[in-house]
């Protein structure tokens, strides 16, 4: 009997008792039934091909299960999402900036500052004013709270006089010759606060300027200052205690809707959606503890700041009242029979 039928025959045995085969090789058998006579393929690895051929070594069969990794694909399917999300989120609020040399805040970091350790409001020991000779109110409030139009108020009714920090800044930006005034440029159209010593500096000239010019009794609004605490600390250590703060009170959305339609006319830098949400959150990060710290020593009058403007003034006049801050009397003088 030739080889390859001796082989067929064992084979067909095989397959009538299927439970001599291992699984490997019932699968072989399987393919063989179904096609074309083929002796050559019914051998496994190791098997002799002939009578007279020893067995090789025969090596443990393979697994045939595939590698689970859909846990791996979902985990990085899903922290994808997640990070593209967030992206997402501070681009819409104008917080995503992404890193390298063109970035604007890397910018305002890196300018430098001229001669600010000469500036000589930041390094004095004691006030330069007593608080009995000098009266000053902060006024404090996010970008379109209605500061401005309420100091105007105030100044007509209590004799105030009012110095805005932003328009002290504003000015010396502009003033020829200024060596603060392209920083004071760039952080303003940053959004990001200008350095308190140059801050400092601008409402002390500022104040004695009026008390030379005649403001006797020394009454100042200070308005959008101070708008972090070293400057809070730095104003009242060297140049007078404040009497208490005057803090509107207003959502972000009504501020925007206000500062947008300012912006319209107004031909402000500043006025735009970007520097808007940027000033908002600054005012939030960093003057709210401000507040915070003031209201702890008991010298807050906070104002609801979403009505309308008189409204508004109604309150202010009210709080005024409770702190001793009473409008000016003003004297008419009869000239019909003089």
């Amino acid at each position: 009997m030739s080889p390859s039928t001796t082989h067929l025959l064992r084979t067909s045995q095989l397959i009538l008792r299927p439970q001599l085969l291992s699984p490997q090789r019932t699968r072989a058998v399987r393919c063989f039934t179904t096609s074309p006579p083929n002796a050559s393929r019914l051998r496994q690895p190791g098997e002799p091909t002939g009578p007279n051929e020893p067995p090789s070594h025969i090596s443990a069969p393979r697994s045939k299960s595939p590698l689970k990794v859909w846990p791996i694909v979902a985990i990085f399917v899903l922290g994808s999402f997640l990070f593209k999300k967030i992206v997402d989120q501070q681009k819409e609020q104008g917080a995503y900036k992404p890193q390298g040399p063109a970035n604007n805040r890397q910018e305002v970091r890196s300018i430098k500052m001229p001669a600010i350790s000469n500036l000589g409001a930041t390094t004095r020991t004691s006030p330069l004013w007593s608080p009995d000779k000098v009266t000053v109110i902060f006024v404090l409030g996010g970008p379109g709270a209605g500061k401005g139009t309420q100091c105007a108020k105030i100044v007509s009714d209590y004799g105030f006089k009012h110095l805005s920090a932003g328009d002290l800044l504003r000015e010396e930006q502009d003033r020829p010759g200024s060596e603060f005034g392209e920083m004071i440029k760039t952080y303003i159209k940053e959004g990001t606060i200008v350095p308190m010593e140059v801050t400092v500096q601008l409402l002390e000239n500022a104040m004695k300027a009026s008390i030379e010019g005649g403001n006797e009794k020394g009454l100042f609004l200070i308005d959008g200052f101070p708008r972090k605490l070293d400057q809070a600390h730095a104003f009242e250590r060297t140049v007078v205690p404040s009497k208490f703060t005057l803090f509107f009170d207003c959502s972000e959305a009504v501020m925007e809707e206000r500062l947008l339609n300012r912006g319209k006319t107004s031909g402000r830098a500043d006025d735009n959606i970007e520097s808007i949400k940027k000033r908002f959150r600054t005012f939030v990060e960093t003057s709210m503890p401000v507040v915070d710290e003031m209201e702890s020593k008991g010298k807050v009058v906070k104002i609801n700041a979403e009505r309308g403007a008189d409204d508004v003034y109604e309150d202010v006049k009210k709080k005024f009242a409770e702190r001793g801050v009473d409008p000016v009397k003003l004297t008419f003088v009869n000239t019909q029979n003089a």
